[in-house]
Order: structure tokens, then C-alpha cells, then sequence
């Protein structure tokens, strides 16, 4: 999904139909019928797309989303492997859209770490504004730790090195510039 967002595309069809498992044991993100690609990072799309039970709030409230709209649908799927069953579910569409929105589900079961309890819960964040976007995904330290075990070095340092560094100069521009405001001083 980083590799997506990274290149400005919304997937908008998330699911575990659209994940693909190669001989290796590699999961691969596939199905980009439905997707669309932004023209800068900051695109709003607007139109009601992808399945029912993935589907993000901003979108089943019509409002415009961006690639958050992403994030909660990933939440959506790693609840469902862990409960065997979707965090939203309805007698029909209308049940449905009213569970989604109002972002209450059963707790995810508790063979799993509060860890990972934690990194669905911020996945499925009501708000989209509060929810993380792909970078911040990936710096959990769940995410990291076990995207390094799982990746040849090459390839972690082609992914996630970059994110890293844009982390790290955004630390350090928000360093300076408070340092800057401490001491009186221009940055």
C-alpha cells in the first residue's frame, strides 16, 4: 500500500479478495480496476466506490476522501483475519453504512497483542483527519519490526529508508524551528 500511496494512487477496493499470496509466501495488493491516481498528495476524490463492508466512513457519508480512505479499508481487512468475520456488518446497507459511521465494533479477540489491538483501532479511526495516513502506519513499531524481518534489505531500504529520512526532516526542520523561536532567532 505504500508503493501505491507513494505513487498517488487511491486502491479504493481494499479487501482480502484483492490480496494475492505468491508460492514464496509474499502478499501482493492487486485488483487496481477501481483505482485512482491524484494529481498531488492533497486530491480529494469524491465518487462511491468499492465493497460495502470496507467502505470508509467519509465515503458512505458522501463527504470526499483521500488516501485514508485506503487505510480504513486495511483496517477493515486485518480485523476480519483476526475475527474471521468483517468489524461492520448489517441486515442491509443502510444497518451497514449506520454501524461504519458510528465506528463501533466487537473487540478484536484477545489471543492477539495490544499491540496490534492498537494498530486496528487507529486504523479504523472515525475521522479521517485522525486517522494515519500510510507513514505513519509504517513507522508503528509492529509495522516496522516486522516489515524488516519480512523484506530483503535492498528492498526495506527502497521503501521504507525514504519514509524514514522524510520523518527524520520534518524532526529536524520542527527542531530548529523551535529552537529558532526559543532563542529569538530567524530560521
Amino acid at each position: 500500500m505504500k508503493h501505491v500511496h507513494d505513487r498517488k494512487i487511491i486502491h479504493r477496493d481494499i479487501k482480502s479478495q484483492n490480496v494475492f499470496l505468491t508460492k514464496s509466501g509474499m502478499a501482493k495488493l492487486g485488483d487496481f480496476g477501481v483505482a485512482r491516481v491524484m494529481n498531488n498528495t492533497r486530491d480529494l476524490a469524491a465518487t462511491v466506490i468499492g465493497t460495502p463492508y470496507y467502505l470508509s466512513p467519509e465515503i458512505v457519508q458522501s463527504n470526499t476522501y483521500d488516501m485514508k480512505t485506503d487505510i480504513w479499508s486495511l483496517g477493515v481487512l486485518l480485523y476480519e483475519m483476526c475475527a474471521c468475520k468483517p468489524p461492520f456488518n448489517g441486515e442491509n446497507l443502510h444497518m451497514l453504512a449506520i454501524q461504519i459511521v458510528s465506528g463501533n465494533y466487537q473487540a478484536v479477540p484477545n489471543q492477539y497483542s495490544l499491540a496490534f489491538k492498537n494498530l486496528i483501532k487507529k486504523l479504523l479511526t472515525v475521522d479521517a483527519k485522525k486517522r494515519p495516513n500510510i507513514e505513519e502506519v509504517i513507522s508503528d513499531p509492529l509495522i516496522a519490526k516486522n516489515a524488516k524481518r519480512l523484506m530483503n534489505e535492498d528492498d526495506f531500504n527502497v521503501e521504507f529508508k525514504k519514509s524514514m529520512q522524510h520523518a527524520q526532516n520534518i524532526f529536524e526542520k520542527t527542531k530548529e524551528k523551535l529552537e529558532s523561536q526559543v532563542s529569538g532567532k530567524q530560521p
